[in-house]
């Protein structure tokens, strides 16, 4: 089926909203170190994934949160203390990431189509 070249994006792909929100750059290792080691403080996400700084873990956990993919519990107490962990429609999301993680099986047939891509590039004189 042809799409109208005035056709937006989201109805030419109707996945593309999806991909927006789950693989932006740390969705998917956030989502990933929530479901599997559970409720997490800030800290221990931190940590879990350390090429991530502090303030990108903030936004992106504010971003997770609004799309509902994470909960906040703040808990009221001396010193305060906020906890983080995957919600329900974040758990939906495990068939999609086991599916992926299926895939992963043909990372060397990618990496060997880029090594012969590019070797056949660099021949063209580029």
């Amino acid at each position: 089926m042809r799409v109208p070249r005035s056709a937006d994006p989201e109805s030419a792909c109707p996945i593309s909203p999806v991909v927006d929100i789950v693989f932006s750059r740390w969705t998917t290792p956030i989502l990933w170190a929530l479901h599997e080691y559970g409720r997490q403080r800030f800290v221990e996400l931190e940590r879990r994934i350390a090429t991530i700084t502090p303030k990108v873990l903030t936004q992106r956990l504010r971003q997770l949160e609004r799309d509902g993919l994470v909960v906040r519990t703040y808990y009221p107490e001396v010193p305060p203390r906020v906890e983080y962990e995957i919600s329900e429609l974040g758990r939906s999301l495990a068939p999609l990431f086991a599916a992926l993680s299926e895939w992963s099986v043909h990372l060397d047939e990618v990496e060997r189509a880029r090594t012969a891509y590019d070797a056949r590039d660099t021949g063209r004189g580029r």
